[in-house]
């Protein structure tokens, strides 16, 4: 039997719930600041949000709120009732956030792709994502949910055409289920981590210097 039938499957139903728990809460407090800080990074076209149905939605820079969609077992509910690809326009969002929807059942390489598609060049990703070395993973194990590395999401961002920053930081409480909003450079023990990735958009063909122009002796400009 292979090792994958017996590892427990990601179910968002089951996240939900265990978000939901004071030890789901305590973590999503830790990050509620810094989801809002997100929406408030860029100004301009919209800020697309994907996260446990029990968070409270981030306001936006103006008092707004960004496009909300939470996981289902089928696709996304929220303010839209949809599976991927979105039915937005390609290039249409200024920041994307995806809290914890990569831990929780969605595929991960289909949503990150979806988010680099309806980003503007020069738009940020930020990614919140459970830390599989922290002891708090005793509190989320066998409810629903799925932890990776960041260098598996790093891996993961770049093969969906994003950059991603060259430091992670930490995020929430170690063990005792109490919000611990302050950032960490480096993952450590902290329960979830933020790593952001920015969306670049180069030139297909690289465009040459022009060539100075060699003037003859005596030669008037």
């Amino acid at each position: 039997m292979p090792l994958s039938a017996l590892r427990p499957q990601p179910d968002p139903a089951a996240a939900d719930a265990w978000f939901a728990s004071d030890a789901g809460r305590a973590l999503l407090d830790s990050e509620a600041e810094l989801v809002a800080e997100a929406t408030r990074s860029r100004l301009g076209p919209a800020v697309l949000w994907f996260g446990p149905s029990v968070a409270t939605p981030p306001r936006g820079a103006e008092g707004g709120l960004p496009l909300c969609l939470h996981g289902a077992a089928a696709g996304f509910h929220g303010d839209l009732r949809c599976g991927l690809p979105l039915p937005l326009a390609s290039e249409s969002c200024a920041v994307a956030i995806v809290q914890h929807l990569g831990d929780a059942g969605c595929d991960p390489a289909a949503l990150l792709a979806e988010c680099e598609r309806v980003l503007v060049p020069g738009g940020w990703l930020w990614l919140l994502a459970l830390n599989p070395l922290s002891p708090y993973r005793w509190r989320w194990r066998g409810q629903g949910l799925e932890a990776r590395e960041p260098v598996t999401w790093r891996r993961r961002l770049r093969a969906a055409g994003l950059v991603p920053d060259s430091v992670t930081q930490g995020v929430g409480p170690t063990w005792e289920r109490i919000p611990h909003a302050r950032l960490q450079d480096g993952v450590g023990l902290r329960a979830a981590f933020l790593l952001r990735a920015e969306k670049r958009r180069l030139p297909l063909t690289p465009l040459r210097r022009p060539r100075a122009l060699a003037l003859g002796a005596g030669t008037p400009a």
